[in-house]
């Protein structure tokens, strides 16, 4: 068993299992304290006193008795971004500037995925088959929209990208820019002409949306049911299984490590015999393709999609990438989990201590109020900028 440990691969494919783990609890202990502090001062004020009338328990108890259930939520959104910024992330640290069509890639895969499990629904093959059946169609349709997000991001580099790999690092940047606009008209045409239709809904099958019950916790005369759904569970081990596998990739294979020596040093891993333009489409493919994945997750736990349905998973992609440290993998794994909870703690108490002055819909401004901050005082991010490894 030590010696099973000791392999360097295998412990490279459990390393970000401790990392999940360390960076879940961490981040869920630090802002659970500072809400429950934030909750005990403002027990006594107003905001309290209309807690009090309202659900007959204090502010501090009503946001205790809440804290599981957003926890969970929390840390289902945050391993969503967690996946989308890795792609950000491999990007970057190759070729030092940030595919912003990345969110059009994960619309992609979206889009694929859903549209397959419509045809098999439409064609009633998803009401016909078991109940293991449902999650390999869905485990098929995510493969298919992998390998179209992955495909359309090598198509990117291939033509907007590499003829402007020499230019001033701004020219990729306003190409990347255009690309996504492109990419997005791209799903609306599509769409207009195979569906007309421009929204599309994830088709209802199998047992997707049922809750496992953890229990009830009682708050005055209310009971809370606290429980994950099927899909938010799928949702976490899918993220998790990607985490660990492009972890693998990066730091225990040869590819990964072609893709670590073109990070470091283009022209000298090209002297040492590395085919760097084949590395890059290949650090493109695997991002792209994890984004696709990421697509069709969000699309299983979202229900709607649109042509505009990468724009903000996307942002807050990046957004979680720079946080956690742009071109780290286990930045943007920090920054995804951490931004996943800062919006849902800011979902789910802002308007409760704020007397509903600020509403849910001020959680993405409190989330990147918060990222500001954090990048005044740390502007390479929480982890910092890997160097040595930058993919």
């Amino acid at each position: 068993m030590q010696r099973f440990f000791k392999n360097f691969s295998v412990r490279e494919l459990l390393r970000p299992l401790g990392q999940m783990f360390m960076f879940s609890v961490g981040s869920a202990v630090f802002l659970s304290a500072i809400i429950l502090l934030l909750a005990l001062l403002l027990d006594r004020t107003a905001a309290g006193a209309k807690v009090l009338e309202q659900y007959q328990v204090s502010l501090f108890t009503y946001t205790l008795v809440n804290l599981p259930q957003v926890l969970i939520d929390g840390l289902t959104i945050g391993f969503v971004y967690a996946a989308i910024a890795l792609g950000y992330t491999m990007v970057y640290g190759v070729l030092q500037f940030i595919n912003f069509a990345h969110s059009e890639i994960f619309a992609t895969g979206a889009f694929v995925g859903v549209e397959i499990l419509i045809a098999l629904k439409a064609s009633g093959i998803l009401d016909s088959v078991s109940l293991t059946m449902d999650y390999v169609f869905l485990l098929l349709a995510m493969l298919g929209g992998m390998i179209a997000a992955g495909a359309v991001a090598v198509a990117v580099e291939r033509v907007a990208y590499r003829p402007l790999r020499g230019a001033a690092r701004l020219v990729p940047l306003i190409s990347a820019i255009g690309v996504s606009f492109f990419l997005q008209d791209t799903i609306r045409l599509t769409e207009s002409l195979t569906t007309g239709q421009f929204n599309r809904i994830f088709p209802t099958f199998g047992n997707f949306d049922s809750r496992m019950a953890f229990g009830n916790i009682q708050m005055g005369a209310t009971s809370i049911a606290l429980g994950l759904s099927n899909k938010s569970l799928i949702v976490i081990i899918a993220a998790v299984l990607m985490l660990m596998g492009l972890n693998y990739l990066v730091n225990a294979t040869k590819t990964g490590r072609a893709i670590r020596a073109v990070a470091a040093d283009r022209p000298t891993a090209s002297l040492m015999g590395v085919n760097v333009n084949r590395i890059i489409s290949m650090t493109f493919l695997v991002g792209g393709a994890l984004g696709g994945a990421a697509g069709l997750l969000f699309a299983l736990k979202f229900t709607r999609i649109d042509a505009f349905v990468g724009f903000y998973p996307g942002l807050k992609a990046f957004t979680a990438a720079v946080l956690g440290g742009i071109g780290n993998l286990t930045g943007a794994l920090l920054g995804g989990i951490v931004l996943g909870m800062l919006e849902t703690f800011a979902g789910s108490y802002l308007s409760v201590f704020t007397m509903g002055a600020a509403g849910a819909e001020y959680k993405d401004i409190f989330a990147f109020a918060i990222l500001i901050l954090v990048l005044i005082f740390r502007p390479n991010g929480l982890l910092g900028e890997n160097i040595a490894q930058k993919a």
